[in-house]
């Protein structure tokens, strides 16, 4: 794959491929490694630093001096996108869905510190608001650039195209082959780069999002909105590659009653993975995609013999603002 797109320098990579050998141990097998990607650096890390490493370098290309996102109030593209805009010199407004706490506490805290305007949207949390507010501050002389929720455009993806890449240099050093790649999908593009980049370099793992939302990506169903995606990002890199229902996975068993809303399943999920390995989950996204692994271990979907590679998206930050859910004393 050749591409000549933009790009600005945020995050520190390779992130690094470890093993879970307690955790692993615990569930009885298989073997669990993980790709830490919330250690890439950036406002305390997180995968969405790959994906604005090409965003923001479009928007810099392109003259642009503001840059707007959407989110949930505990969004953690939203706090890297704070951070990647101060690094940079732009202005930086998040639209946040809900309406503002009396005290701002997690990704939210952070969102404050790195100075951002924030306008909150009360039930519209995917962006629905940012036309207004595009037109607000083209009439105030601004530049301003839009990035889509979750940073889930072809940009995005490619980010993870060249993530498996990077992955698959790591792998092939450790001599393991992953059965397979699982991780929270929640806006499509990290699921669509994995899918392209499992496609390109003929590795044969099972790319398996684990659906953290129930809702649609710019009124689409969510798997048909990834699979577009990963044709129009093949199409942009001029891969010739075309997807189908077919080649996705999917897997919305652990949705629970919705985005953000925490079970059994999502605190034992973080328990586990802190008490075994010292690492943390969030609530929302990797301790929903973990608490589906360690389902689909106990469940049999994954057996004892495999290898699977558990992809950490980070959002740890989240944590400090769900002590009540969690119920830790």
């Amino acid at each position: 794959m050749t591409h000549n797109l933009p790009k600005a320098s945020l995050g520190y990579f390779p992130t690094p491929l470890i093993e879970l050998t307690r955790l692993s141990k615990t569930l009885g097998g298989p073997k669990i490694y993980m790709k830490r990607d919330d250690n890439t650096g950036l406002a305390l890390g997180g995968n969405k630093t790959r994906k604005l490493e090409y965003i923001m370098g479009d928007a810099l290309a392109k003259g642009a001096d503001t840059v707007i996102t959407a989110g949930a109030i505990q969004s953690n593209h939203c706090r890297q996108t704070a951070v990647a805009a101060a690094s940079l010199g732009l202005e930086c407004h998040l639209v946040l869905g809900g309406e503002e706490p009396e005290q701002p506490q997690g990704n939210l805290l952070l969102d404050k510190v790195y100075g951002c305007h924030i306008h909150w949207t009360g039930e519209n949390r995917k962006g629905e608001d940012i036309p207004a507010l595009v037109a607000q501050l083209k009439a105030e002389g601004k530049k301003p650039y839009v990035i889509p929720y979750g940073g889930s455009n072809e940009l995005g993806a490619v980010a993870f195209i060249e993530a498996y890449k990077e992955l698959n240099a790591q792998r092939e050093a450790l001599k393991v082959d992953f059965s397979h790649i699982i991780f929270a999908s929640s806006s499509g593009a990290t699921h669509a780069g994995l899918m392209l980049g499992n496609k390109m370099l003929e590795t044969y793992s099972q790319i398996v999002g684990i659906n953290i939302d129930k809702g649609e990506m710019d009124k689409v169903p969510f798997d048909e909105h990834i699979v577009s995606l990963a044709n129009s990002t093949a199409q942009l890199i001029a891969a010739d590659y075309q997807f189908t229902a077919d080649d996705l996975i999917l897997n919305s068993d652990y949705v629970g009653d919705g985005y953000g809303v925490i079970g059994e399943l999502e605190k034992e999920a973080i328990a586990l993975t802190a008490q075994n390995e010292g690492i943390l989950l969030d609530p929302v996204y990797t301790g929903r995609a973990m608490g589906g692994l360690i389902d689909m271990i106990r469940t049999g979907q994954i057996k004892a013999t495999d290898n699977v590679l558990f992809w950490h998206t980070g959002g740890a930050p989240a944590l400090f603002a769900y002590a009540d859910d969690l119920d830790i004393r």
